[in-house]
């Protein structure tokens, strides 16, 4: 089978089960699809959603360097700054009550978003006479400013920005220069210099591609009695550069993904790169089903949560801005964070 017909046929599933797949166009890419796990639907929680009282729901897509805080997700510490705490007080303060809000996926301390999506629930007359754009332009306004409001749209009732994703794509990117790349340093993670073998790591990457027990890359602690199983539909490496700087991205796509899980597969094949492993002793480390048997964990700081695809029920309903990054924008669709690495 050709590389052309192979990237078409991957396609063409991910469009049979209601998604959209992720871009297949370069040669160094292993992909596997498989369907959605079992969860309530749409109208489901729609009609939960009128019986609790709400009549619309909106989702924000918004881009953040995650240097500054302590992971998306709110902390019962409150003096910890996280992504969640700041956007649900300024959510508060213009709704005039507390909102909760539920995001694609939630972020470790120091990791960035390029396209996270979160969504939230508000009646008939807290949206009388306000316009989305408005409501775009105050959030940005109150949020912090390493956090930025790319679209306010309305979805369908009920739309979970979690629970309704089909799959979520991160980036990682490496630099093995010998000077630190000072001016995208914050989005990378320096590695040293050295030879990087990007060749073996695509090999060891091939024995993580599909549905795996993935106990070994993720965080002993936060496996305790969850099922540890995944699917990885995708995991490329290629060279790019950002702001004119040469790096090795990691590319992973996924239905979802474990506590720490996509910095241990870039730490584990890391170690293959490196030459301190062979690409066949990464089906040992999936096999052990142990935490230490992997690579380290690397830093966060290379990390970015690029965006979530959701099937064509999902879409918005309306637009804030025609042609403006949504979570199923175009690959080549541009953000702040795009704009601070030179895309």
């Amino acid at each position: 089978m050709s590389e052309e017909t192979a990237n078409a046929s991957v396609r063409a599933a991910g469009e049979k089960d209601g998604m959209q797949a992720p871009s297949c166009e370069t040669s160094n890419v292993a992909t596997s699809i498989s369907s959605a796990p079992d969860r309530p639907s749409l109208e489901q929680r729609a009609a939960e959603a009128r019986e609790a009282g709400w009549d619309r729901t909106l989702s924000l897509t918004l881009s953040y360097q995650g240097a500054s805080f302590s992971g998306f997700a709110r902390q019962k510490e409150e003096r910890l700054k996280t992504v969640q705490g700041e956007v649900e007080q300024a959510l508060s303060l213009l709704f005039r009550r507390e909102v909760k809000t539920v995001c694609a996926g939630r972020t470790d301390a120091g990791v960035h978003a390029r396209a996270q999506v979160v969504s939230f629930d508000v009646t008939e007359d807290e949206l009388a006479g306000r316009e989305l754009r408005r409501l775009k332009r105050s959030l940005n306004a109150l949020t912090d400013e390493g956090i930025s409001i790319a679209s306010v749209d309305e979805r369908p009732l009920g739309f979970s920005a979690r629970f309704d994703a089909l799959w979520r794509e991160y980036h990682y990117h490496i630099s093995t220069e010998e000077a630190p790349p000072v001016l995208i340093e914050p989005l990378v993670w320096h590695a040293g210099s050295g030879v990087l073998d990007v060749d073996a790591m695509r090999a060891g990457a091939a024995y993580l591609v599909g549905e795996h027990d993935f106990k070994s890359f993720c965080l002993a602690a936060s496996a305790v009695g969850k099922s540890t199983f995944r699917n990885v539909m995708e995991l490329e490496i290629y060279p790019e550069e950002l702001a004119g700087f040469p790096v090795t991205t990691v590319r992973i796509v996924g239905s979802a993904f474990l506590h720490s899980m996509v910095r241990t597969i870039v730490g584990t094949l890391m170690a293959v790169g490196r030459g301190r492993q062979d690409a066949a002793w990464v089906q040992q480390v999936l096999d052990a089903r142990d935490r230490s048997a992997a690579g380290e964990n690397a830093p966060a700081s290379g990390l970015v949560f690029w965006r979530v695809g959701y099937p064509p029920a999902c879409a918005p309903v309306s637009r804030l801005e025609e042609g403006q990054l949504g979570a199923l924008a175009p690959s080549d669709a541009t953000t702040p964070l795009d704009a601070a690495c030179g895309r």
